[in-house]
């Protein structure tokens, strides 16, 4: 009976492991690009030294698209250009090159349509599941392995970054295979067994640990919290070999240096670290600071892209319920005397979590929760591994039953994600647009941020006459007024996109929009209202329609 019930759960994590994979693939064109990732498709393009924010005039939406492709190379001199200003455009960026160096030769082959963009990205989450089962496997075979990889890859918060066309889901993939690569590596080196046939697999597994983290280092800065951690690993596992790791993580530094001579140099100029900082005092900075710890592990393991839209209150929750539920899960793997599982779990989860808190804490910076826990998005393998560990190796009476509620809960939150919640924003305005694509039309917002201008550029029709006019929302009545009355012939309709977060200002006031009310109902009549609402702030608008009067 338990080979029959063992059998069936192995068929249920590979069906998990398959809807993970279909979940990928039928969603890389399902959700507009946000607010960030149209950022990474400028960058990728090589052409964000063009792009300037917009003025008291308005300008031809036309213009921003070309900066969405790349342009036009009639030579290799002209390719040669066009990288350099690609490298050009990333010292100014946060994060090192190698995912947008990724996305160039990708948008290259493909183009830039939601699907290309985000496809491999998609490649990278499958990759990481492959490690999820190489390193499950190792540490707890088959099953393990298997658990692992559908836990991993159906987490609500991995299948959302696993989407996103920034470099968080590339990150995880670097962080398995440097992790599954330095166990494989410390098994050779300590096990008798292999000590005859192990050079070949030795040479194998050092080259892809020192190629590992050199691209985690060159993907995320903040990788460099698992040089610590692999150290500590070393010194647990194989410490009379520690002199040769050592050189190994070297190796992988070493590769790194010529972009971290030139790029990073200039990036830690451009760099706005006061952002992050403690702005009170110091209970409020602890308070905030176990707030952000709890939020992260809240969002990286239960709530995921829910987070945007749920109240902080519920969040930490969720956090302290899951971190309670870590610590039981700790003790439990204590008491059974499941030493080792246990501290490689810990040592690759909570604790480089743990290190990022510490950091916060001594600079006085807030960076742990940033961007809903993505900055920290490496520990969250290790959390799960953690959880997986219990399951398997703490003997608890329902396993069977508590995998198959862990898979159906997280399931579950995928497709609500998926099914509920709108993510065509965009795509609406561009209805509106196409249902009369030869009528002249300004667009006015209150926003001159470059997530919300270049994503009118991505989806709004070329072909049609349409023209810009982003001002802040304190601005943007009186540079109406003007830009009307020097031609009011000139736009037989006006959309009013007032948005609820514009970044780079405050929302308006009703004073405002009052006042650019009355600017429009001079020379134009109301046709429509309508609430444009995405997963998030940002993505949020009122949407007025304005048609000339005749």
């Amino acid at each position: 009976m338990m080979k029959i019930s063992t059998k069936i759960i192995n068929i249920l994590l590979l069906a998990a492991i398959a809807c993970a994979v279909i979940l990928r693939i039928i969603n890389l064109g399902s959700r507009e690009l946000w607010y960030d990732e149209v950022l990474s498709l400028l960058l990728s393009t090589g052409q964000k030294a063009r792009y300037q924010t917009p003025q008291d005039v308005p300008i031809i939406l036309a213009n921003y698209t070309r900066l969405l492709i790349l342009p036009v190379e009639n030579s290799f001199s002209d390719v040669l250009v066009t990288f350099e200003n690609f490298l050009k455009g990333l010292v100014a960026e946060p994060h090192p090159f190698l995912f947008f160096l990724e996305q160039h030769f990708w948008l290259r082959l493909w183009g830039n349509s939601q699907a290309a963009m985000r496809s491999i990205i998609v490649l990278f989450s499958l990759g990481s599941l492959g490690c999820a089962y190489g390193l499950g496997r190792k540490l707890l075979g088959f099953q393990g392995g298997l658990l692992f990889t559908a836990l991993l890859g159906l987490n609500p918060y991995y299948l959302f970054h696993s989407l996103n066309v920034r470099m968080y889901g590339s990150l995880v993939f670097w962080v398995l295979l440097s992790s599954w690569s330095l166990l494989e590596l410390i098994s050779l080196n300590t096990s008798e067994t292999h000590k005859n046939n192990s050079q070949l697999s030795k040479l194998f597994w050092t080259v892809l640990l020192i190629l590992s983290a050199a691209s985690g280092l060159m993907t995320f800065y903040y990788f460099t919290i698992f040089f610590f951690v692999f150290a500590v690993l070393v010194l647990y596992l194989d410490r009379q070999r520690w002199w040769q790791y050592a050189l190994y993580l070297i190796s992988s530094i070493i590769i790194t240096i010529p972009w971290l001579w030139w790029g990073t140099r200039q990036q830690l100029r451009n760099a706005d670290l006061g952002r992050f900082s403690n702005k009170g005092g110091f209970l409020s900075a602890m308070v905030q600071h176990l707030q952000e710890f709890l939020d992260v592990l809240g969002i990286h393991l239960l709530v995921g892209d829910w987070s945007s839209i749920l109240p902080n209150f519920i969040i930490t929750t969720f956090g302290f319920l899951v971190f309670i539920g870590l610590l039981y899960c700790s003790w439990s793997l204590y008491k059974k005397n499941q030493i080792k599982l246990l501290i490689i779990s810990l040592l690759l989860g909570l604790f480089p979590l743990l290190l990022m808190l510490t950091i916060d804490i001594i600079t006085g910076k807030f960076t742990l929760a940033f961007g809903f826990g993505r900055s920290v998005i490496f520990v969250l393998p290790g959390c799960l591994l953690l959880l997986v560990v219990w399951i398997e190796k703490a003997g608890i009476k329902f396993k069977n039953i508590a995998i198959l509620g862990l898979l159906l809960l997280y399931l579950g939150i995928n497709i609500a994600d998926f099914g509920l919640r709108s993510r065509w924003m965009f795509h609406r305005v561009a209805d509106i647009i196409n249902e009369q694509p030869d009528t002249p039309t300004l667009i006015i917002m209150n926003s001159q941020a470059w997530g919300h201008v270049l994503r009118l550029a991505y989806y709004l029709p070329t072909t049609s006459p349409i023209s810009l006019l982003a001002q802040k929302s304190n601005n943007l009545s009186p540079v109406l007024a003007k830009n009307l009355s020097k031609n009011p012939e000139q736009y037989q309709r006006i959309l009013w996109l007032d948005s609820q977060r514009p970044v780079w200002g405050k929302p308006s006031t009703e004073e405002q929009k009052e006042a650019v009310k009355t600017v429009l109902d001079n020379d134009y009549n109301l046709q429509s209202s309508q609430k444009l609402i995405g997963t998030w702030a940002l993505d949020n608008f009122d949407l007025n329609v304005y048609e000339k009067n005749i």
